[in-house]
């Protein structure tokens, strides 16, 4: 759908706010059943030309994409930071957006050729993989362009077209991003529909739409069942990356102060508001204390501020429900454990890097997923024990081990009951590995061929 068709909304746009001032930056349109009609039909319609493009002409047009997307990359860093809040600079918009176009690059490059089964005296056997069509996708606000392009880049390079529902909370990223594709790409093959998720459910609406083949979804748990549920009547494809509640164990050979940086930003990053974020931290009962005094001493000299100013690295919680979330577990867990930092809500939606030690299994900033800038850290004596607490969650997106014996964490490793592991840092993803979770943290990968393959239908050919 492009922009002019906003226009057709019959309902109030609705106000989007800087959460570092609480200030209105912006207004989006509050698009309903007839809009989100449209723009899968708008889909619908370039998918029959789309799809027909060879390999070669679907990479090209993925690459064009991706160097507008680069050509606009400081435009939509600071659209970025002034929705969603995270600072300009670290690990903040310019990295997210830095992020988006390696991503859309690598993709864009990638392939899936037919495959040649059986071909001898009893006949040849071919594998092809064939776009699906339509694709729905939903976006959280925690990285509201990076994740728009894991779910459109591999979709538009399979040659699929793409509705894209951003959340209400960052919808003018989104839409600044489609813009800008939509310049560089045929008519249809990528369109954005936003909403307040109040007057009416997009998000619901599309699940259950006939006329959108699969539905690629980031968010939370609860929300991926209702996805899943208004998906199976029209039988869509899915794939799912839900809630994280990671958990990092750390070995007793580890040097502290060395590992100390790698375990902040692993909990840290974005604010903690990262679905494979460190949620938990088990240390060693021999290192617990120098651990959390190196990682106290190193958390402390972050500066923490509104996202516009330079030399701001943490922003604040995106938005109120949120920070209520997290002020809440927070609260609970200074009544278990020891606040070693932080603690106590700033001002706005401002809280600072919260770290409380002494907790344990059962307490609800290690049970529960926090998504915010608070890490609980739970001591161990036996690495058993601290795996059996490792896998004690109905979550399995990653988990991190700790040490200075490579061939001890990859054992360690081994047992964890999560997607994705890694050693001496937390959350590394990458475009050319595999990305999904386990039990309730989803199903289906993201990135690279096996990525790439979830957006396709097989067809197999008997010759």
């Amino acid at each position: 759908m492009n922009s002019s068709a906003y226009n057709v909304t019959r309902h109030t746009p609705f106000e989007v706010f800087n959460p570092s001032t609480g200030e209105l930056i912006g207004h989006a349109p509050n698009m309903a059943n007839e809009e989100l009609n449209a723009a899968v039909e708008s889909a619908k319609s370039a998918f029959v030309s789309w799809s027909s493009l060879s390999d070669e002409e679907l990479q090209k047009n993925c690459l064009a994409a991706t160097q507008a997307i680069q050509d606009h990359s400081e435009e939509l860093a600071k659209l970025v930071t002034l929705e969603q809040g995270k600072p300009l600079n670290g690990l903040g918009s310019r990295w997210e957006i830095g992020g988006a176009i390696a991503w859309a690059d690598y993709t864009s490059k990638l392939s899936l050729p037919a495959k040649t089964l059986q071909d001898n005296q009893d006949g040849k056997v071919e594998l092809y993989r064939k776009p699906l069509g339509v694709v729905g996708s939903i976006t959280p606000w925690n990285f509201p362009v990076m994740i728009a392009i894991w779910h459109i880049m591999p979709a538009l390079r399979t040659g699929n077209t793409v509705v894209i529902k951003p959340s209400p909370s960052t919808p003018l990223s989104t839409i600044r991003l489609i813009e800008i594709m939509q310049e560089a790409l045929p008519v249809g093959v990528v369109n954005v529909v936003t909403g307040d998720d109040k007057t009416f459910n997009l998000g619901a609406a599309m699940s259950a739409h006939p006329d959108i083949r699969k539905i690629v979804f980031t968010g939370s748990c609860a929300t991926g069942q209702k996805v899943m549920q208004s998906a199976a009547t029209t039988m869509k494809r899915l794939t799912l990356e839900l809630g994280g509640n990671d958990a990092g164990i750390v070995l007793p050979d580890v040097d502290p102060s060395a590992i100390a940086e790698g375990l902040f930003w692993g909990a840290f990053i974005n604010n903690g508001q990262t679905c494979a974020a460190m949620k938990r931290l088990y240390v060693h009962e021999s290192v617990y204390n120098s651990v959390c005094e190196s990682l106290v001493e190193f958390a402390k000299n972050i500066p923490v501020g509104d996202g516009m100013d330079e030399a701001s690295i943490l922003g604040p919680i995106q938005n109120k429900a949120q920070f209520d979330k997290v002020s809440q577990l927070v609260s609970e867990a200074k009544e278990r454990g020891k606040v070693l930092l932080g603690g106590e809500p700033g001002e706005g939606l401002f809280f600072p890097p919260t770290i409380i030690a002494d907790l344990q299994n059962g307490d609800s900033l290690v049970d529960e997923e926090q998504f915010g800038p608070a890490l609980p850290i739970i001591k161990y004596s036996n690495i058993d024990d601290a795996i059996r607490s490792a896998n004690d969650s109905p979550n399995g997106l990653g988990g991190s081990v700790w040490s200075s014996d490579i061939d001890m964490a990859k054992k360690v490793a081994a047992r964890m009951e999560c997607g994705s592991v890694w050693i001496n840092k937390h959350g590394a993803i990458q475009p050319n590995a595999p990305f999904g979770g386990v039990k309730s943290s989803g199903f289906g990968v993201e990135f690279s061929e096996e990525g790439l393959m979830e957006y396709t239908d097989i067809q197999v050919i008997f010759s």
